[in-house]
C-alpha cells in the first residue's frame, strides 16, 4: 500500500500515520498537508526520518498539486483528514474556509482518485452531520440516520460526504465515508475542550462551560479511531458509510468534573458562559456495523477514566509542544489579518 494521507499533520492524522507506520511494515506514507495553524510538523518529529514516510506541503483544493503527488509517489490509497474543524470559528469566523476545504477539497480528492484509478479512498467525517438527538431519547445515530447538520462546520462536512456518495453512484469511485464521535488523546490542538481545560486548570484558571453543561458527546480515544480507519482501508466496502464510536456518552459537566478531579479541584473552578449558537444537545453512535468487521475499542466506556488520565499526563508532559503551537496559531492569525 502506498498511502496518501491528506491532513496528516493534524491531531487525528498524525496519530494515524504513527499507528500505520508501526503496524504495517509494508506501507509507504505520503503526508499531504497545507500546514495551517492546526497542521503541526512537530506532531511527527519522531517519524520524520522514517524511510517509508514523506511529506508534501499542499492544499487539497489544489487539484494539480494533488494529481502530481499521486502520480509521482505512485499512490494506491487515500485517506483524508484535512478539514477546517473548529466549530466556533465556523460560527464567528470566515465560514468560506470551511466550505472550500470540507466540501470542495473532498471533490478534488475524489477527482484525483477517479482519474488515477486508485484502489480505495476513506473520507474521515463526523457524527455532527447527523444533527442532534434529544437528551431524554435512547436513540443513537446509525448509518441510515438522515443528514441534518445544524452548524456551518457540520454542513460543510456533509457537503463532502454527499459528494462522496455522488461519485460512488455516478462513477463508482471506491470511497468509504466514516462518521466518528468526539476524539480525545495526545496531539490535539489546545483550543479544543479537553486540552484547553487541562491547561487552564494547570494555570489556576477557571474553565468555561457552555450553557447548563448537559450537552452529551460520545467520546472515543484517538487510537481506537485510528485502528478503525485502518481496518476500513483494508476491509471497508466501497460506497458504504461506517459509524465509529466507543459507546461512551458523557455530558459536559461529567467530563469537566473528571478533569477537575485530577487536579484536586471542584465546581469552584467552573465558569458558566453563554451557550454556543446552534449547540447540538446530544450525539450518540451506533457502531455495530464496523464491529461486525472485527473492530472493538481498546478504551471502551469502562476505561474512559484511564484514557483521560493518560491524556492529561501527556499534555502536562508536553507543555513546550503546546506553547509552540499557540505561537504558530498567533502568527497564522496575524498573517490572515494582514491579508
Amino acid at each position: 500500500m502506498r498511502l496518501l494521507v491528506c491532513g496528516g499533520a493534524g491531531f487525528i492524522g498524525s496519530n494515524f500515520i504513527r499507528h500505520k507506520l508501526s503496524s504495517d511494515p509494508q506501507c509507504e506514507i505520503t503526508n499531504f498537508d497545507k500546514l495551517t495553524y492546526a497542521g503541526n510538523p512537530d506532531n511527527l518529529t519522531d517519524v520524520a526520518n522514517n524511510p517509508r514516510y514523506a511529506f508534501v506541503q499542499g492544499d487539497i483544493t489544489d487539484y494539480d498539486a494533488l494529481d502530481k503527488t499521486v502520480k509521482e509517489r505512485g499512490i494506491t490509497h487515500v485517506i483524508n483528514f484535512a478539514a477546517e474543524t473548529h466549530v466556533d470559528r465556523s460560527i464567528h469566523g470566515v465560514c468560506k474556509d470551511f466550505v472550500l476545504t470540507n466540501s470542495l477539497g473532498v471533490q478534488m480528492i475524489l477527482d484525483a482518485v477517479k482519474n488515477n484509478k486508485l484502489e480505495k479512498y476513506v473520507q474521515v467525517s463526523t457524527d455532527e452531520v447527523y444533527g442532534a438527538l434529544d437528551l431524554d431519547d435512547t436513540a443513537k445515530f446509525t448509518e441510515q440516520t438522515p443528514i441534518m447538520p445544524n452548524m456551518p462546520y457540520a454542513a460543510a462536512k456533509a457537503g463532502g460526504d454527499l459528494m462522496c456518495r455522488a461519485y460512488w453512484v455516478t462513477h463508482k469511485v471506491p470511497v468509504v465515508v466514516t462518521h466518528c464521535s468526539n476524539n480525545y488523546g495526545p496531539y490535539q490542538f489546545p483550543e479544543k475542550v479537553i486540552p484547553s481545560f487541562i491547561f487552564r486548570v494547570s494555570r489556576g484558571e477557571k474553565v468555561p462551560v457552555y450553557g447548563d453543561g448537559l450537552n452529551v458527546r460520545d467520546w472515543i480515544h484517538v487510537l481506537d479511531h485510528c485502528r478503525a480507519l485502518d481496518l476500513l482501508l483494508q476491509k471497508g466496502e466501497p460506497g458504504e458509510v461506517y459509524n465509529i464510536g466507543a459507546d461512551n456518552e458523557r455530558n459536559n459537566m461529567e467530563l469537566t468534573r473528571m478533569i477537575l478531579k485530577h487536579f484536586g479541584k471542584g465546581d469552584e473552578s467552573i465558569e458558566y458562559v453563554e451557550d454556543r449558537k446552534g449547540h447540538d444537545r446530544r450525539y450518540a453512535i451506533d457502531a455495530s456495523k464496523i464491529e461486525k468487521l472485527g473492530w472493538t475499542p481498546e478504551y471502551p466506556r469502562g476505561k474512559f477514566e484511564q484514557g483521560l488520565k493518560e491524556t492529561i499526563e501527556w499534555y502536562l508532559a508536553n507543555t513546550a509542544w503546546a506553547e509552540a503551537l499557540w505561537k504558530r496559531k498567533q502568527e497564522w492569525d496575524e498573517k490572515a489579518l494582514r491579508a
